[in-house]
């Protein structure tokens, strides 16, 4: 540390001797020589300033095995230093001025006895140099002290609050030490590896540290939700077959299904209104993410369709997208990762962190695939929104196993439970028998039915 800083006043008195060489009247030396020196004094003036630039922008670290803590001159003694630079500055002021009254003088022939010659306008430029260069020293001595002001401030700021309504506070501090660099989705809210920056996050993008005194809290507008619409029975399926997509034999088959029982949906449709009489229902936003047909799942389904594979499946969601569309909801369709982290706001990343924002959607329909997929990317919102998902549980799962701590206690092990959801986020087609779709291959009428009898729109009031 002190060779380094011996460095920076060997080149700072490097850049100074090159200067006095140059506007000291010197016998002839060989062009090699002069080569050498204007080097010298070109490489000093960019190391000085390069690591003089690098040492004020230089941030405080966290105590991270990911990051080095870069080691800086103190005030007292960054600021002995540009003085000395100063008071040389001065002193070739002072020499220059000197030469450029000799220059003017009458007497100027005692030059020209000696062979020297100086091209026209030089002392004017070197003068312009070291004007810039005490101008300069100036600017650095005073970004330095807003530097040291500003860094004793924020000390004080970030330390760690005592806050008995955030107990997990220090022990997340602790991990954002040691693995904010596992994810970069924590760059990309800002972190750096400070602990200003960790309490920042912690506190307004988590909700693991209370919020900051000192930072503004009006800075992050609240986004204002969408005025709210009148849902209105719809009985065209041209947008809905758009949304869809192609590209899968699967979703072929759901669209086919979906075209042949139209008309019963469309009358269906005009039942149900007839029975509401024009009752008001306010129209929701429905993601609908089908998590089985994703290429990351495997998607095993979709090259068996015209094998004789399964199709309860495929039914299933045809009918889950009708009802919903005839209902006149807002609907958005996903059938890839890519497309979910479209309609959520996943930050770039591997998942650890939040959605960028608050969560456009009443309700998320998916499965067992899309709920894990879910699980993997959305970090923390997955607990925070949990409530508002529904789980289209093909053949229902048993209380004791979606409960986590009771199916471990006992014994009970499951690659598809421990998600400790409400039983009424549990869509399954075995629900006394019926689903929308089911019974109207059956019974002609997918409404026909009590609404009591119809599990897949009674319980989440659509």
């Amino acid at each position: 540390f002190h060779s380094f800083r011996g460095l920076h006043v060997c080149c700072a008195f490097n850049l100074v001797t090159l200067l006095c060489h140059l506007i000291t009247p010197q016998p002839p030396q060989p062009v090699s020589c002069r080569i050498f020196v204007v080097g010298i004094g070109f490489f000093s003036l960019c190391f000085l300033m390069t690591s003089l630039g690098g040492q004020f922008s230089a941030k405080r670290s966290g105590e991270s095995p990911f990051t080095v803590r870069a080691e800086v001159l103190s005030g007292h003694e960054s600021r002995g230093v540009l003085r000395k630079i100063s008071d040389m500055l001065e002193v070739i002021m002072k020499r220059m001025d000197a030469l450029s009254k000799l220059g003017n003088a009458t007497d100027s022939h005692r030059l020209e006895d000696n062979d020297i010659h100086y091209p026209v306008g030089l002392v004017e430029r070197m003068q312009a140099i070291a004007q810039n260069m005490s101008d300069m020293a100036v600017r650095v001595e005073q970004i330095l002290q807003r530097s040291v002001a500003s860094r004793e401030g924020t000390l004080g700021q970030c330390e760690i609050p005592k806050d008995p309504r955030y107990p997990d506070c220090s022990s997340k501090m602790d991990w954002m030490r040691a693995r904010w660099t596992s994810d970069p989705c924590y760059a990309f809210y800002g972190v750096d590896g400070s602990d200003c920056s960790f309490l920042v996050y912690l506190s307004e993008v988590e909700w693991f540290c209370p919020p900051l005194p000192w930072r503004n809290q009006t800075a992050t507008p609240t986004l204002k939700p969408p005025p709210r619409r009148q849902a209105v029975f719809q009985s065209d399926i041209g947008a809905l077959l758009e949304q869809v997509g192609t590209g899968k034999e699967s979703l072929s088959f759901m669209k086919r299904r979906i075209r042949r029982m139209a008309a019963q949906w469309a009358s269906a449709a005009r039942r149900l209104d007839d029975k509401l009489n024009n009752h008001g229902r306010e129209q929701k936003r429905i993601l609908v993410h089908v998590g089985f047909l994703t290429e990351e799942s495997g998607d095993v389904f979709s090259p068996k369709v015209l094998k004789g594979g399964p199709l309860g499946e495929m039914v299933q969601w045809a009918d889950i997208l009708t009802a919903l569309h005839v209902l006149g909801h807002n609907l958005k369709i996903s059938v890839s990762l890519k497309e979910l982290h479209g309609f959520l706001g996943v930050p770039p990343g591997r998942g650890s962190c939040p959605l960028t924002g608050p969560l456009p959607f009443d309700l998320i329909y998916t499965d067992y695939h899309g709920l894990q997929q879910m699980k993997q990317h959305m970090g923390l919102s997955l607990r925070k929104h949990k409530c508002h998902i529904r789980v289209i549980d093909t053949f229902g799962t048993e209380p004791a196993y979606n409960h986590e701590e009771y199916a471990t206690t006992h014994g009970y092990r499951t690659n598809w439970g421990y998600w400790n959801l409400h039983g009424q986020q549990y869509m399954t087609m075995f629900r006394k028998g019926k689903v929308p779709g089911h019974s109207a291959s059956l019974h002609g009428d997918p409404w026909n039915e009590p609404r009591s009898e119809v599990p897949l729109v009674a319980p989440v009031s659509v």
